[in-house]
């Protein structure tokens, strides 16, 4: 992932909110569609809200939108949606699962949430040489650093002052096959 970060938006950069409180995860896909030239016809910055609804009802076929978008669901969409992207492997975010991030082939959704629940999907573009992740956090739109000692250290207010919750619940690791 060193190697990509470059092509990758910087720290500060805004890239777009969510249109509500339910499309952290079209926001994510939209995005990571775009990034890797996946050439997604929404993938419009003019049309950003329109891209993040239809993503949206696309990514959830059998589940309700107004829950979210499930791991399975953002999966999926990415393999039909953004092939260049993937494909995508589900992990629950352990530690060995998030120290794999900076070895990723591109960008990685990341599940965040509370103890208790799944609540909000970010994306890390790529790794600093400082070695702070750079995160897009669709609650903000815009890319923000995320030193990644915070996870390890389970630093639940830091953690949430980046990406929004406290807590990674699971993470879309790109395994760089086709």
């Amino acid at each position: 992932m060193d190697d990509e970060a470059s092509r990758y938006p910087a720290v500060g950069t805004l890239l777009g909110g969510q249109v509500d409180g339910v499309t952290c995860g079209p926001s994510v896909l939209v995005v990571t569609a775009a990034l890797t030239g996946s050439g997604w016809p929404g993938a419009v910055a003019g049309r950003f809200a329109a891209a993040q609804r239809t993503a949206h009802r696309q990514a959830n076929r059998l589940w309700p939108r107004a829950l979210g978008t499930t791991p399975w669901g953002m999966r999926a969409w990415l393999r039909r949606h953004a092939p260049a992207a993937g494909p995508f492997r589900i992990r629950p975010a352990t530690r060995d699962a998030l120290a794999a991030v900076p070895a990723a082939v591109g960008p990685v959704p990341l599940l965040v949430g509370s103890r208790w629940l799944p609540r909000h999907w970010v994306l890390v573009l790529g790794i600093d040489d400082d070695g702070r992740w750079r995160v897009y956090e669709p609650g903000s739109g815009r890319v923000r650093a995320l030193d990644p000692g915070l996870l390890r250290r389970a630093d639940p207010t830091a953690v949430a002052a980046v990406l929004g919750w406290p807590r990674p619940w699971c993470l879309l690791l790109p395994t760089g096959r086709a």
